[in-house]
């Protein structure tokens, strides 16, 4: 295998910063209608500051449960995560949270929809105008600040629904496959959007994602899951440079990449075919 495998394969510790996010021994068992089922086993993984790390792994591995157990949306069985090194205990405006599905109040524009949290938290108006503004213009819909959802694109609905989300500032942007119901064309123009406001913002972002492409193309780190019970089998890094062009998935070091990851994740489905 080439330099950049041998490169991902090593075991990965960003250098960015200090941990913003800690995941600790997280567990995770729910009631069946067959009994009890575990769903995440032994969790335990760090996402620095700045740091724009993706999930990955088989159908039903747990990706999405991990991330609403980081949004506070429901508890783990056993284990912690962190936001700052303090534990995890609801929902907090220190995450921001990003669906798959369009999550837009559709009786509010998209101005009344970016500012709906600002609003909450009694932030003035002057102030929330510019902050809207900014982020309008960074997803580029500065345009269509006075129009409705039913009058948006399920890109555009998106690309409000991440502007909503940044302009409450988190602390991390989780992001649960926020491109998985759109055309093949618009997921590609999302992937390049999203990178690009990283790239000026730094956000912290955890996304969760069954596309591997994607994956190594926004992340500077790839988590894989194995199959049921979601466990963590190797954290991969992305050395590609930024900024980066759509055209760095013709690279012999992008495709590396994807022939490893396809294989961590290849062998995990059959080995919950067989289990």
């Amino acid at each position: 295998m080439g330099e950049a495998v041998r490169i991902a394969e090593a075991a990965v510790e960003p250098a960015m910063s200090k941990p913003k996010l800690r995941v600790r021994h997280v567990g995770l068992t729910y009631e069946g209608r067959s009994g009890s089922v575990t769903a995440l086993n032994d969790i335990s993984f760090d996402v620095a500051d700045k740091e724009f790390a993706v999930l990955v792994g088989p159908s039903g591995c747990g990706k999405s449960s991990l991330l609403y157990l980081a949004a506070g949306l429901i508890d783990p069985t056993d284990g912690d995560i962190l936001i700052n090194d303090q534990v995890i205990d609801g929902p907090g405006a220190d995450r921001g949270m990003v669906f798959q599905s369009y999550t837009l109040f559709p009786w509010l524009n998209v101005t009344e929809n970016v500012e709906f949290g600002l609003k909450r938290r009694k932030i003035p108006a002057a102030e929330r105008k510019t902050i809207v503004e900014r982020f309008l213009a960074e997803v580029g819909l500065t345009q269509f600040a006075g129009a409705y959802p039913k009058e948006l694109s399920g890109g555009m609905m998106q690309r409000v629904a991440i502007a909503r989300a940044l302009a409450n500032d988190p602390e991390i942007l989780l992001m649960d496959e926020p491109f998985g119901a759109l055309d093949s064309q618009t997921r590609s123009q999302m992937q390049k959007l999203l990178l690009r406001v990283w790239e000026n913002t730094h956000k912290t972002v955890l996304f969760v994602t069954h596309d591997i492409e994607e994956a190594i193309f926004m992340a500077n780190r790839v988590v894989v899951m194995s199959a049921r019970p979601g466990r963590i089998k190797a954290e991969v890094a992305v050395t590609l440079a930024h900024p980066r062009h759509y055209t760095v998935k013709t690279t012999p070091e992008f495709s590396e990449l994807k022939a490893l990851l396809t294989e961590q994740i290849r062998t995990e489905a059959i080995r919950a075919q067989i289990a």
